[in-house]
């Protein structure tokens, strides 16, 4: 006849088979202290502190004060609209979530375009948990970029900073929510990996930040902070092709700082307007057309009353230069003339029928509908 044998004897057999070391098993860890007359009670060693922990200089890093300057101020932005339900009613559904950053206390927020873009509601979550209804007062494809407004005040906010001032391989910290507002407030580190990176998106060019701080679905809108803890960009995009990580990309906040001023002042971004329609090579190809010249845009198409029109520009000109700045894209053409001011002349340099020459074009505001 045998008896069973408690947990407790079993623990105090192995403490005498190690010689003289007593081991207590709790949660899947292991306390080992010596036995001696002056051992501390175990209990002792199980105790929380109750004092909270001086963080030391090594743990105080810039990321994490730039964390705690910036964070509070990051929200996460849900985007809802109406759909067809399998009743044949429409419901609000979200189409998907992402981030922004207040700016002004007053209840001003930056984000992406593509964050909010085709929403009937808007709803923000800020950093303490709070849930206010967003309107979008403003945004703008060309760049993706949009300001959202609460109607709240005393928000804590993000300090802009000068993004023309960045350094390649200095810190660069993202705050945002990527995969949703589960993982709300997400913090990731790299560094500035270069600058005024070149990324033609549709008709347009863009300068932008590249980073390797991991920036994913979700990411869209939140912050790009340096080590002072200022925003020195919002983020947009990343490269997503298998076997391709760390390559992310921010709109500049220099860049970004005039446009939402704009945004918020009158909705959209006014730019000059040439009143073209053209083609470049790869343009034409895409329609199945070859297009026969070796450098700058073929003309197709000249608005009735609009800039272009008015100084002579014709059907079947090809654009070489636009104020000096060479033009052999859609993108390029768009660039040099959002870098025009609204009333001001412009040289445009042609060929026509094998003869080049130079057209002055006084530009107009574009129309609202384009």
């Amino acid at each position: 006849m045998f008896r069973r044998i408690g947990p407790l004897f079993l623990i105090a057999v192995m403490g005498a088979l190690i010689g003289g070391s007593l081991v207590l098993a709790y949660g899947g860890s292991f306390l080992t202290k010596p036995m001696s007359q002056n051992a501390t009670p175990v209990e002792q060693l199980l105790t929380t502190p109750t004092a909270k922990a001086q963080v030391s200089e090594a743990r105080n890093t810039p990321i994490v004060r730039a964390a705690q300057a910036v964070g509070p101020a990051v929200v996460g932005i849900t985007n809802k609209a109406y759909a067809q339900s399998s009743f044949k009613k429409k419901v609000l559904v979200e189409q998907g979530t992402g981030s922004g950053v207040i700016f002004d206390a007053n209840g001003y927020i930056a984000t992406n375009n593509h964050v909010v873009e085709n929403a009937q509601e808007i709803t923000v979550s800020l950093a303490d948990g709070r849930v206010l209804t967003g309107r979008v007062l403003g945004a703008d494809p060309a760049t993706d970029l949009a300001v959202v407004k609460v109607e709240a005040t005393g928000l804590p906010i993000a300090v802009l900073g000068d993004s023309d001032s960045l350094l390649v391989g200095e810190p660069a910290i993202a705050i945002g929510n990527p995969l949703g507002l589960e993982f709300k407030g997400s913090v990731t580190a790299g560094v500035i990996s270069a600058l005024n990176r070149s990324i033609e998106i549709g008709e347009r060019k863009f300068k932008l930040i590249q980073t390797d701080a991991a920036i994913n679905p979700g990411n869209s809108g939140g912050a790009l902070v340096n080590a002072d803890g200022v925003v020195v960009g919002i983020n947009s995009a990343k490269i997503s092709v298998a076997g391709v990580e760390g390559i992310g990309f921010s709109i500049p906040i220099n860049t970004a700082r005039p446009i939402l001023q704009s945004l918020i002042e009158k909705g959209r971004v006014v730019r000059a307007y040439l009143g073209v329609g053209i083609l470049d090579r790869n343009t034409a190809a895409a329609y199945g057309y070859e297009l026969a010249i070796d450098k700058g845009v073929y003309l197709v198409q000249v608005a009735k009353g609009g800039p272009a029109g008015k100084a002579g520009l014709k059907e079947g000109d090809i654009i070489l230069k636009i104020a000096e700045t060479e033009i052999n894209s859609v993108a390029d053409l768009r660039g040099a003339v959002d870098a025009q001011a609204v009333g001001g002349t412009v040289s445009v340099t042609i060929v026509r029928k094998g003869q080049q020459q130079v057209v002055n074009v006084l530009l107009e505001e574009m129309p609202s509908q384009q």
